[in-house]
């Protein structure tokens, strides 16, 4: 549904006192920094944008495993590098043990080992620039909720930095360049869940309006509706300038994100992973969607932080010493790390689409007060997103990853200062790359990069590239024979190009099942994608395999809404254009029929979060276009799913659906439950038992309305699982008992 695990939203820009001395004690290597919110007074003492208490350490016992490697699946992924100083060791997640942990080793070794063997899946890992930790987030029993761990490299001394306390959540930001103090940002739900039944549509005799925006959402352009696009009275803040113009001629007041009556309350610390000082505060905001530190100024001065909702994210330079907000632009969606100040903070580089169809390398001068001295895009595509963004150690190289049509193509530049005599940035240099899609990059010491690729064609993996040498695995990656059993290989998708009823273009990958003549009519499985603000890459689907395995062909499009292609498209959908994203699931249908072929009479829809919510209201809406569905953890009902969902999260999906009080009617026509009785196929629903983000009674309710009507409906819930599914033997089952549903209702009558 969306990019759940990205820390959470920062606040205004006035300055005010937060009334915590406690956490007043500056980390070292951090400068002065006195505890001071980031945000608009609150009216009373009563402040839901004070700082929350700072996390306390939890010792915990050791749990890293054997120093040998562990027996492994034999088809296994590793992901989410980070290397250490010297580029010689990188800490990565690895599933080799049935659920995503933490795990260490050479480059070029096969010597790895397990720093923590607790059940719990790992989410994401990060090596301090000394070398002496490693941080790393969990999240316990696999759903939404999460802790801050750190651990030394030999897997002792691991204790929990904040998130132990109940009903919080923690989540990982940058380290202080001297590896003094990491970054974590802590949220708190401003309101408890209420404790009556859930049965009827909220409304404020119930309490829920506790939980909604308040005031400033307004209209967009057309149909497009509930964007917030209302500045926040007596807020002023720097951002990007339209193109032009410069920083000297005044600040421009671009659109901001609406103060909103729900969300978690947040509060970003620096917090010494020794406990050799007390947590100090950088940031702090009630009712909020993400926030995250991205980085720190090598001097301390400056802070580098992201925050927003879905669609309408912002990078925000803040001023340590006195917190004050000294700059804001538009970021692009995606990867949460947008951007890094220069050796001098005299420049922050970002990865913003201000302005733009498609998000560029944007480089902003900064004067010593941290203020914009001048704004300039300093690397761009044609047609092409900048996805992926990070910086050699020393920042005078920058490695970019293209979205170029859902494939990933990578480019290393120098970085100059703005304002010097030579361009932004030297001639790009390209780096070949062994499979389709890179997820992750990271740098490895001088010269050395750190990659984590997947394909069409492998399990994702680890990669490394020392200055003048091509990309080499890791002998610990799975090897690309290792993806699938043996004589089964792997299905290279062709792309497709589908045209909406109402001339949009859309994209997706047609995946044909092995054995199968080229001109035969084949049953096919329509898959949708989350987010809605992902997008279909060509990269090795376990649950793509199982179904191919079956004889079954799948068309896997990006609708409206899907990022890759474009702000427009990605705004396309909102409001009452989500009408439309419906339409585009039945014209990639009828392009399947036309293009693939697929079996005009043997089409069945399926998709996962807000794929799972296209699923549920493509059988009611095109209830005989469709001989069967599997929605996974998806939404049916707009109401029941924001009164059930993590505050945050409801604050991002009004942005992105609509206000669920003032566009209740809206949100009414949307829910496909609302039209149950059009019902008219099978369905098999699957959901995580621990799923927070979409909440499990969105799947039962439709399953136990649909048996009310007379219609097969099975209903398959995950133990130990949230909106994600970790552990391999949950995995496993899904995937069998989807292909199974799948197979036997499509197989010919």
């Amino acid at each position: 549904m969306t990019d759940g695990r990205a820390p959470r939203r920062a606040g205004g820009t006035d300055t005010v006192a937060a009334g915590r001395a406690a956490a007043s004690r500056p980390v070292p290597g951090a400068g002065p920094r006195p505890v001071r919110g980031v945000g608009p007074a609150a009216p009373d003492a009563d402040d839901r944008g004070s700082p929350r208490a700072a996390p306390a350490r939890v010792p915990l016992p050791d749990t890293s495993g054997p120093r040998d490697v562990t027996p492994r699946l034999t088809a296994h992924g590793c992901w989410y590098p980070s290397a250490d100083p010297a580029g010689a060791e990188v800490a990565f997640i690895c599933d080799r043990g049935g659920v995503p942990q933490l795990w260490a080793g050479p480059v070029d070794g096969a010597g790895v080992r397990l720093l923590d063997s607790a059940p719990d899946p790992v989410r994401e890992v990060s090596w301090s620039p000394d070398g002496r930790w490693i941080a790393y987030t969990t999240a316990p029993g696999g759903g939404e909720h999460q802790r801050v761990l750190c651990v030394r490299p030999d897997g002792t001394d691991r204790h929990i930095l904040a998130g132990a306390e109940p009903a919080t959540s923690a989540y990982l930001g940058c380290w202080a360049h001297d590896g003094s103090a990491v970054a974590v940002t802590v949220a708190v739900p401003t309101v408890p869940p209420s404790a009556r039944d859930t049965t009827d549509l909220p409304d404020e005799a119930d309490g829920y309006v506790g939980r909604l925006p308040a005031a400033g959402w307004s209209g967009r352009d057309g149909a497009a509706v509930l964007l917030g696009a209302t500045a926040v009275t007596g807020e002023k803040r720097w951002t990007a300038p339209p193109t032009g113009i410069t920083a000297s001629d005044g600040p421009w007041h671009g659109p901001t994100s609406p103060r909103a009556g729900f969300g978690d309350g947040l509060s970003a610390y620096l917090i010494a992973p020794d406990g050799s000082a007390a947590p100090v505060l950088l940031a702090t905001e009630s009712d909020a969607a993400t926030l995250r530190v991205c980085d720190l100024s090598r001097d301390g001065r400056l802070a580098l932080l992201r925050r927003g909702p879905r669609g309408r994210r912002e990078a925000v330079v803040v001023r340590t010493t006195d917190l004050a907000t000294t700059y804001v632009v538009p970021v692009a969606d995606g990867d949460p790390w947008i951007g890094r100040f220069s050796a001098r903070a005299d420049t922050v580089w970002l990865r913003s689409d201000a302005h733009r169809e498609f998000a560029a390398l944007v480089a902003v001068g900064l004067d010593r007060e941290g203020r914009p001295r001048g704004w300039s895009a300093a690397a761009e595509r044609e047609g092409g997103d900048l996805e992926l963004l990070r910086f050699a150690h020393d920042g005078r190289a920058a490695v970019l990853a293209w979205n170029v049509r859902g494939a990933s193509e990578l480019e290393v530049v120098d970085t100059f200062p703005p304002g010097t005599a030579r361009s932004l940035t030297g001639p790009p240099r390209s780096v070949p790359l062994p499979h389709e899609v890179v997820t992750r990059m990271v740098s490895a010491g001088p010269g050395r990069l750190v990659l984590a690729l997947s394909g069409s064609q492998r399990r994702p993996g680890v990669w490394w590239l020392s200055e003048g040498v091509s990309l080499l695995r890791t002998p610990w990656s799975s090897r690309d024979e290792d993806a699938v059993p043996p004589g089964r290989p792997p299905v290279r998708p062709v792309p497709l190009s589908p045209t909406a009823r109402d001339g949009l273009p859309l994209n997706g990958w047609y995946y044909r099942a092995p054995g199968r003549g080229p001109a035969e009519p084949a049953p096919c499985v329509i898959h949708l994608h989350g987010g809605p603000e992902e997008q279909e890459r060509p990269v090795f689907n376990p649950l793509y395999h199982e179904i191919l395995g079956r004889g079954l062909d799948i068309f896997a499009p990006d609708v409206r809404g899907s990022s890759g292609h474009g702000r427009s498209f990605v705004d396309a959908d909102l409001g009452t254009g989500r009408f439309a994203a419906l339409d585009d699931v039945a014209d990639c249908a009828a392009h399947a029929v036309v293009a693939g072929p697929a079996d005009p009479s043997r089409l069945a829809v399926m998709g996962r979060s807000y794929g799972g919510y296209l699923t549920f209201a493509s059988l009611v809406r095109h209830p005989d276009l469709f001989r069967t569905g599997v929605a996974v953890c998806g939404m049916s009902d707009f109401a029941t799913f924001f009164e059930g969902t993590e505050p945050w999260i409801a604050q991002s999906a009004a942005h992105k659906y609509g206000h669920p009080e003032h566009d209740r009617e809206l949100l009414r026509s949307l829910s496909p439950m609302s039209r149950i009785d059009a019902l008219r196929v099978p369905l098999l629903a699957v959901h995580g038992e621990h799923d927070t983000n979409v909440p499990p009674r969105e799947s039962e309710q439709f399953v136990r309305a649909a048996r009310e009507r007379g219609h097969t409906a099975a209903l398959l819930t995950l133990r130990d699982e949230g909106h994600e599914f970790l552990r391999a033997d949950n995995r496993r089952l899904f995937r069998r008992t989807a292909a199974d549903w799948l197979e036997r209702h499509l197989s010919p009558h």
